[in-house]
């Protein structure tokens, strides 16, 4: 899969099947399209393009909006390399980019761009200035410039809707069983390992505080779980806090990992961390010995785990 980021710099004298949207998760829901989307392709010995924006158009469009998306940009784009797609086209969503009419986003981006073949869309999609664009034009377009529409019933867009909401729901109450069974991979937080308070390594559990830029990211519920990383090709199992530390009175939430029977220096390295599974809940503690005497149940608690379930 190629990755091009902006339309301006794809150009291609292959004809394409395309499809357009966010697909954050790339979930079993979207999995099923983009598989629709590959194999049909294929099938025509065309190329399979798969067009999407960053930001996500609400950041742009409705500046006060609150937007959590399960995966940052750079996640999602691994996660559709799985896919077997041909490109995927992320362009820059800007204001002026939203001012595009819909004639000019076929004409000049389908056709004249992409060299369409056929647009596998979603049910009810809108698209171009002020979303003036539908199916009813979609089909007119596809006659005046010869490529085909085909619209995803409204039952799997539902799908993907109910499945999207699920993983979220589930991710807010620390379900983390029912969001990775949605998503049919184990989700993750990336973030590069920055300097802390050091309390950890004070009581026999140093973590990697893990700082992650990309605001928009869904930050799942607060509390300690099971997790696991790939570090220099090598699985490591650990457990993460995620919390404001109120025992030893953190004043903003962080982000925590400690590494079982691992002891080299992380600061600087960006990790992927894989949440297998939600441990408990955040609690406030009397005294660091009683946070000490938790943390050692707590750890316990997760080696039994990765040996009854890993």
């Amino acid at each position: 899969m190629k990755i091009v980021k902006n339309i301006a710099n794809f150009s291609t004298d292959e004809k394409t099947f395309v499809t357009i949207g966010t697909f954050d998760g790339v979930h079993f829901g979207h999995q099923k399209i983009l598989e629709k989307l590959v194999s049909e392709a294929k099938e025509a010995g065309k190329k399979a393009i798969l067009l999407t924006f960053f930001p996500h158009p609400r950041m742009v469009l409705q500046k006060n909006a609150t937007i959590e998306l399960l995966n940052t940009i750079d996640e999602r784009a691994k996660l559709l390399e799985k896919t077997g797609l041909d490109y995927l086209i992320i362009h820059p969503f800007d204001k002026a980019f939203s001012k595009t009419t819909a004639l000019e986003f076929v004409k000049e981006i389908l056709v004249n761009t992409f060299n369409i073949s056929k647009l596998i869309i979603g049910y009810d999609h809108h698209f171009g200035k002020n979303r003036e664009g539908n199916i009813e034009q979609l089909t007119e377009y596809s006659h005046l410039y010869d490529f085909i529409v085909e619209e995803i019933p409204a039952q799997d867009i539902d799908d993907v809707s109910v499945s999207s909401t699920k993983v979220r729901r589930a991710l807010s109450k620390g379900n983390l069983k029912t969001a990775n069974n949605y998503l049919g991979y184990n989700f993750m937080l990336n973030g590069f390992v920055v300097n802390g308070k050091k309390i950890g390594g004070t009581i026999g559990y140093p973590t990697a505080n893990i700082d992650i830029k990309e605001d928009y990211k869904l930050i799942p519920k607060v509390g300690v779980y099971v997790v696991k990383s790939l570090i220099e090709n090598k699985t490591v199992y650990g457990m993460m806090n995620i919390g404001n530390r109120p025992t030893v009175n953190g004043k903003h939430q962080t982000i925590e990992v400690h590494f079982f029977d691992f002891e080299r220096d992380l600061y600087g390295k960006n990790l992927k961390i894989e949440l297998i599974y939600f441990l408990r809940d955040e609690h406030k503690f009397d005294s660091l010995d009683s946070l000490i005497l938790q943390l050692k149940q707590d750890e316990q608690a997760s080696r039994n785990y990765i040996q009854d379930n890993l």
